[in-house]
């Protein structure tokens, strides 16, 4: 990609340039890379990175609407981006169910999608696929498409799913280990502080609630002996009795490990996400615990519901629609999960708030989203929104606005894409064991189960 500028996909002129356009057909789309300030949170693969890159997706219409989308920003993602956004001038933003079959068209014979079975994304959802990679990209476009249709509509995103079954969306509070800073003062600072035992996660706890309100609390484990954070989990409980609690190692843990950790866990835990890392690991757990088990490394395309629900290895499967392939998708997940009585929430990435919208729009529709949803938004200072989403008591109210209901800050991305250009490229794939090196250069990405 021609890094002089943002990424702008000019317009083409239709096919019969004596018919003109119809109002929804998709005559440009802007891709834009950024690179956003991320906190050094750690996890069982190392630490976040001072920047994670994301990707903009602007669709602009014949009619002058202009839809949002974002997903994920590292090259792989980037090669797919380009074709697809190609293939999609001259269709109407409302040709959705085209979507998976332009990208497997475009996309399949990419070297970034060939080649990638073997290849994790960040080690924390699974393998990554040829699949899965193209569903990741075309979920950002999706969600553009939509904003830009209900933009030309006049209509919220949730009526374009069949509407909105509740007025604000419940979210959890997203707890992580983590330093004070970042090696050698390298990203933004912050005034968050170290996170490294009980205490300090009960601390910061403590500010997620008294600043957002939040009413549950999740715990991203897999980074310390089990029984350092199985007692970071018990204090939680002391400082919030009754609230719901979560932890997610990971994977990193054994069978054995994750059934001791369950059953010292089990009257405080609202679930157990992802303690050990296979389906049959998780149904051999789940068949010696009545703690709910809960996923989203085991479960991320369809083709893994049927082993995972038959053997009911998990009973409550955290949805990202930049897992599943957009909104829809989702939709169609949650029916599913419905039919086989399995629970249903909301994974968190380093997300802006354009994903934000999104997931808060479909989480709207949802009839039977028990748990509060995941979110990462707190922890990113930066936005490319005129203005950043609020919560209020632990939930996001669902806009009315037309689209989305979000403003894009032209400026705000426009910084944050000149970081992308400014970087040597070290930056441009999130690798969280490369960002643990630089604080320990012997760090090599663990094995699992580390315990």
């Amino acid at each position: 990609m021609d890094g002089s500028r943002l990424h702008t996909q000019t317009e083409r002129t239709p096919v019969d340039p004596a018919v003109p356009a119809a109002p929804t057909t998709i005559t440009a789309i802007h891709l834009t890379p950024i690179l956003v300030a991320d906190p050094p949170l750690l996890n069982t693969q190392g630490v976040h990175q001072p920047y994670t890159p994301r990707l903009i997706i602007e669709v602009i219409t014949a009619g002058g609407a202009a839809g949002l989308g974002e997903t994920y920003g590292d090259t792989r993602y980037l090669a797919l981006a380009r074709p697809l956004a190609d293939a999609l001038i001259g269709r109407p933003v409302t040709d959705l169910n085209a979507l998976p079959r332009l990208a497997a068209e475009v996309c399949g014979d990419s070297p970034a999608a060939t080649g990638a079975e073997d290849v994790t994304a960040g080690g924390l959802r699974g393998v990554q696929t040829a699949d899965k990679l193209r569903l990741s990209v075309l979920s950002g476009f999706e969600v553009a498409c939509l904003d830009a249709w209900g933009r030309h509509a006049g209509l919220p995103v949730h009526a374009l799913l069949g509407g909105k079954v509740r007025d604000r969306v419940d979210y959890s509070a997203y707890l992580f280990y983590r330093w004070a800073g970042h090696p050698g003062g390298r990203g933004e600072p912050d005034d968050w502080g170290a996170a490294l035992d009980p205490p300090g996660v009960v601390a910061q706890a403590g500010r997620f609630h008294d600043t957002y309100g939040f009413r549950s609390f999740k715990l991203k484990g897999g980074v310390f002996e089990p029984a350092q954070e199985i007692a970071a989990v018990r204090a939680l409980a002391t400082a919030f009795p009754g609230r719901p609690l979560r932890l997610d190692p990971n994977g990193a843990w054994s069978v054995a490990t994750s059934l001791k950790a369950a059953h010292e866990l089990q009257d405080v835990l609202e679930y157990l996400e992802d303690p050990t890392s296979t389906t049959t690991h998780m149904a051999e757990v789940a068949s010696r615990t009545d703690l709910p088990l809960a996923t989203n490394m085991c479960v991320t395309t369809f083709a893994e519901i049927r082993e995972a629900f038959t053997r009911d290895a998990v009973q409550v499967v955290l949805c990202d629609h930049h897992y599943w392939g957009g909104l829809r998708s989702t939709r169609e997940l949650a029916a599913i999960c419905r039919t086989f009585g399995v629970g249903l929430s909301m994974h968190s990435n380093t997300h802006l708030g354009i994903s934000l919208a999104a997931m808060t729009h479909v989480a709207a529709t949802v009839p039977d989203l028990r748990y509060a949803c995941d979110t990462h938004y707190p922890w990113q200072t930066e936005d490319v929104l005129t203005e950043r989403l609020t919560f209020t008591d632990g939930a996001l109210p669902v806009s009315d606005a037309p689209g989305l209901g979000v403003t894009l800050d032209r400026d705000r991305l426009a910084a944050l894409h000149g970081r992308w250009l400014s970087d040597d490229g070290t930056l441009r794939d999130r690798d969280d064991a490369a960002a643990m090196r630089a604080a320990d250069p012997e760090w090599v990405t663990p094995r699992v189960p580390r315990w």
